[in-house]
């Protein structure tokens, strides 16, 4: 963007985005619901039934279901897997048996688990018996199981190129991913609202940079607003 059009954009003070602030109206009911919505999305559940006797916000779902998926987040994130799937498998079995890619995703970080433990025998074993057959006819599922059995080339597996596989945001990523097969199977969104809320406030005001210098919101957390720069 040239001189001129820089110049050109619309220059908003604090006072007037303020204002135009203080216009839109938001309830607080709606506000309320996001809110209860990310509690209940991800796993919340003291916090969700403390929030529901403050705000009269009902949290739309049985929070001993929440209880269950919460526990069985926190041991994927823990590194049992095991428990997780048999956990599923009590809440409801045919989440596991619909979702065959996340089944194979759930073996392959127990067999992650095995070979953190330096069980790599055991893992060798089991990525023959449990994960090669359901990576035969499937070229990208076969691929990720022949880089996490690389694992077993390494004596330090945390400074291999492969180290990412043992971090805690492989549990993560695989917990998130059961957390969202259960979800949908309970009819419950899988994502949060609030998160994509902010994402749209941040597209938004890109967008708005291109027209106009005004109070930025820079940290998500405060909220806080930023003066727009002096001009030169």
């Amino acid at each position: 963007m040239g001189r001129g059009e820089s110049n050109s954009k619309r220059r908003i003070s604090r006072d007037e985005w303020e204002r135009k602030l203080k216009d839109v109206k938001i309830r607080k009911e709606d506000m309320n619901r996001v809110v209860m919505n990310f509690l209940v999305t991800e796993g919340y559940v003291d916090a969700a039934r403390v929030f529901e006797r403050e705000s009269g916000t009902a949290p739309g779902v049985d929070l001993e279901q929440i209880t269950d998926r919460t526990e069985i987040r926190r041991a994927v994130q823990s590194g049992d897997v095991e428990q997780a799937i048999e956990r599923v498998n009590d809440l409801d079995p045919d989440i596991l048996e619909r979702q065959q890619r996340l089944f194979f995703h759930l073996q392959q970080q127990r067999l992650i688990e095995l070979i953190r433990g330096g069980q790599l025998a055991e893992a060798l074993e089991f990525a023959q018996e449990y994960l090669a057959p359901r990576g035969e006819d499937n070229p990208e599922l076969l691929e990720e199981l022949e880089r996490t059995v690389a694992l077993l080339v390494f004596k330090d597996v945390k400074a291999s190129p492969l180290a990412d596989l043992m971090d805690v945001a492989q549990r993560q990523k695989t917990a998130s991913e059961l957390n969202a097969a259960i979800l949908a199977a309970q009819s419950q969104e899988a994502e949060p609202k609030l998160p994509n809320l902010l994402k749209l406030l941040v597209w938004a005001q890109r967008q708005l940079d291109e027209k106009a210098t005004y109070p930025h919101i820079q940290d998500l957390v405060s909220g806080q607003l930023e003066d727009p720069p002096a001009d030169n």
